[in-house]
């Protein structure tokens, strides 16, 4: 059985990154993530990540650079996360119930989903 790879999309924006708050399944509702989703077969990490976040959130990103680290999610399932620029279009939630803007000094303020924690440190250090 060959590892399925999920993208979660650091969206950084005036030295704020994007949080969204999961509605499942349920041992995940209620907990936050990068948004994002699993990357098709053929499919580059940073092309899932646009099409990820224009159908989750209604907007236009530019994907960056993915960062040098990956987390287990399940068995079978392995997080990667790219960073990103936000080009049009204003985050609408569709699949999330919550987003928030998260500053440095605010990105611990939620409760992320495990698989996403190893990546604060990094994102921490894009924030300024």
């Amino acid at each position: 059985m060959s590892e399925t790879v999920v993208v979660g999309v650091a969206i950084i924006d005036a030295g704020r990154v994007l949080a969204a708050r999961r509605v499942d399944p349920p041992e995940a509702a209620g907990r936050w993530e990068f948004p994002g989703g699993k990357v098709e077969p053929g499919e580059s990490l940073q092309a899932c990540a646009v099409r990820e976040i224009r159908e989750e959130l209604g907007c236009l990103i530019v994907a960056c650079d993915v960062l040098e680290a990956s987390a287990p999610i399940k068995p079978g399932y392995t997080l990667q996360v790219v960073t990103a620029s936000l080009v049009t279009g204003e985050p609408i939630p569709h699949e999330h119930d919550a987003i928030r803007w998260l500053d440095r000094a605010h990105l611990r303020d939620v409760g992320w989903l495990e698989p996403d924690l190893p990546f604060l440190p990094l994102v921490e250090g894009l924030l300024g």
